[in-house]
């Protein structure tokens, strides 16, 4: 659907769901993105979660597969959207392993930021990153983000307290880079 150098980001399909499982059952993937208590995900919750994905809603939601072999390794997408400000919130996942620090995060990530400055018209996206994900952090740098704020020891994790760092990117910002 859309293309970036490594990824298109496409939309979800029930085939899709045994891996997505995989990947957000695994600790350390969870460990990175989800602030709640990690509890196990199940096959009905992705059921659900898959079938209330829509184009006529105000999120949107996107599988991430490698253009070189169309292999499904994470996800992305835009989970709010501010239409009177103009902003939106995203996130990203990449699952397997084997492409972690690989640049296909990084590719994932400019190829939504292009879609929602190139098709929503929106202003500035903005996202929210544990202190300790220094791979993420690195890879939103690279597109463009900067650090606009920290929620101080926000985080529970692994037996301490973590921050977790505000990020945005405005349009302007995007376009002259």
């Amino acid at each position: 659907m859309y293309t970036g150098k490594l990824v298109r980001l496409r939309a979800y399909e029930k085939s899709d769901i045994s891996t997505i499982l995989q990947f957000l059952n695994d600790p350390e993937v969870k460990r990175l993105m989800n602030p709640g208590i990690p509890y196990p995900i199940t096959v009905e919750d992705e059921e659900k979660w898959l079938a209330s994905n829509s184009s006529l809603k105000e999120t949107y939601s996107f599988a991430i597969e490698t253009l070189e072999d169309g292999k499904y390794i994470g996800g992305c997408g835009i989970n709010e959207i501010n239409w009177k400000n103009s902003w939106a919130t995203i996130g990203i996942f990449i699952g397997d392993k084997n492409y972690w620090g690989r640049g296909y995060g990084t590719d994932a990530i400019d190829t939504l930021v292009k879609f929602i400055f190139e098709q929503l018209n929106i202003n500035k996206i903005k996202l929210e990153v544990f202190s300790f994900n220094e791979r993420a952090i690195n890879s939103y740098k690279k597109v463009g983000f900067k650090v606009e704020g920290v929620l101080r020891e926000e985080l529970f994790r692994d037996g301490k307290y973590h921050d977790i760092l505000i990020m945005g990117l405005l349009r302007k910002e995007y376009l002259k880079g």
